[in-house]
Order: C-alpha cells, then sequence, then structure tokens
C-alpha cells in the first residue's frame, strides 16, 4: 500500500467493499427478480442505457473483478460498452445471475488487495443500483440501509480523485462529513442538503428537483466519475 495514499493514511478497511455490495445484494436482488419485463426497457440516469443495460455492466465489471481480468483500460467507457453489447442477446435472468453473483463473490478479491483502486468500483456498482430504482420509482435511490457502508467510500474516493475539501451538513447527522483534499489556500466548501443530493453532485446524476445549498465549489469540481 502506497504510504502517498491518502485513504491509506486514513486507515482502510478492507471489508468495507464487500459489506456494501453484499449489503446491496440482499436488497436489490428480490426487487429485480419480482419486476415485471417491461421495466428493464426504462431509460435510465447514464445516458444511453436503460435498466438492463446498467445491471448488465455492474454484472460485468464485477465479474472482472472476481476472475482478475484488470488489464489496463478495463473500467474505461469502451471496455464498459463491449461488456453490455457482449451480453446483449443474453436472457434478463442470466444477466441478473451474473450481477448477483458478482455482488456476493467481488467485495471477498477486492478485500484481499493491498491498494484501493477497486473500492471505487464497489461505490459505482451501488450508485448504479440508485440508478435502477430511480428509474423503476422506487423510494431510496442513492440512500438506505447500505448507504452507511457507501459514504466511508465516498469519502476516500473524493480524496483519490483531488475533489477540494468540502464539508456535508446532512439532516440528522452530529457533524459534517468530510469530503476531498482540504488545503491551506482554499477555505473548505459547504454543502447542506440531503445524502441523495450529494451522492448525485458526486455522481454527476440529475439534479432537477433536488434542494441544496453549495458553496466554496462547483458541481463540476466535486464530481468523481468523469
Amino acid at each position: 500500500m502506497s504510504e502517498h495514499n491518502p485513504y491509506a493514511a486514513a486507515g482502510r478497511d478492507p471489508g468495507l467493499p464487500g459489506r456494501l455490495l453484499r449489503t446491496e445484494r440482499d436488497a436489490l436482488m428480490p426487487m429485480l427478480r419480482a419486476a415485471p419485463r417491461e421495466l428493464f426497457e426504462l431509460r435510465t440516469a447514464c445516458p444511453g442505457w436503460t435498466v438492463r443495460q446498467v445491471l448488465a455492466h455492474c454484472g460485468a465489471a464485477l465479474i472482472r473483478i472476481v476472475e482478475g481480468r484488470l488489464e489496463e483500460g478495463a473500467f474505461l467507457p469502451e471496455a464498459n460498452a463491449a461488456d453490455v453489447a457482449e451480453r446483449a442477446d443474453w436472457p434478463l435472468e442470466r444477466v441478473l445471475d451474473e450481477l448477483e453473483q458478482g455482488l456476493t463473490e467481488a467485495g471477498e478479491v477486492i478485500a484481499r488487495r493491498c491498494d484501493d483502486r477497486l473500492d471505487a468500483v464497489a461505490l459505482g456498482e451501488w450508485v448504479h443500483a440508485g440508478d435502477v430504482r430511480e428509474a423503476f420509482g422506487e423510494r431510496g435511490a442513492y440512500a438506505g440501509e447500505s448507504a452507511e457502508h457507501a459514504l466511508p467510500l465516498l469519502t476516500a474516493t473524493s480524496r483519490q480523485r483531488g475533489t477540494p475539501g468540502l464539508h456535508a451538513h446532512l439532516p440528522g447527522a452530529d457533524a459534517p462529513l468530510p469530503l476531498g483534499n482540504p488545503c491551506a489556500e482554499r477555505p473548505l466548501a459547504q454543502f447542506r442538503g440531503d445524502l441523495p443530493t450529494l451522492i448525485r453532485i458526486y455522481t454527476g446524476r440529475p439534479l432537477v428537483g433536488t434542494r441544496y445549498h453549495l458553496s466554496g465549489a462547483t458541481e463540476k469540481e466535486l464530481c468523481i466519475y468523469r
């Protein structure tokens, strides 16, 4: 583990991504198995992708981790698009089975690695689950029980990706959530709003209909997925 890695300095919890993925599996998969098939053709917040395509991407990314196929460029947009195209003719049940396997097995592989490069992938899987919930019209998009595991990964990823230092003031929290990289030359940015809106800002999701206050940084500066 690199001594210059800010997540390492804060104390990486190697089991955290797996807990996030398994908690999300237990919440998401029953909903997907029971959903009417026409819902999988709904469009999502990911431009150009339906629910089915988002799920195909998620399953493919996790199985890449499980199988150790982590060559350079494995998670770039071109590779993601190729993975989705490869699964276009799969029965839906096969797409869901692969996703469930990935959510179950990938965390253990991530935990064994000596760095945190795949932790952001686990966070992204949780965000995509929110994309699906939103498309389905379900409550709890970008929130829910697994958020307690997602927030530490958001803190770490926001540091890794070089976003400005920010304190997020969330309803019911005893203290602000520290995000990004504080520096002496720039005052801490401040966010006041709910958790789903914070997640939307940091992951580049649509903000239509949200209410929040952000000072000291722009939404573009805070986005961790470019």
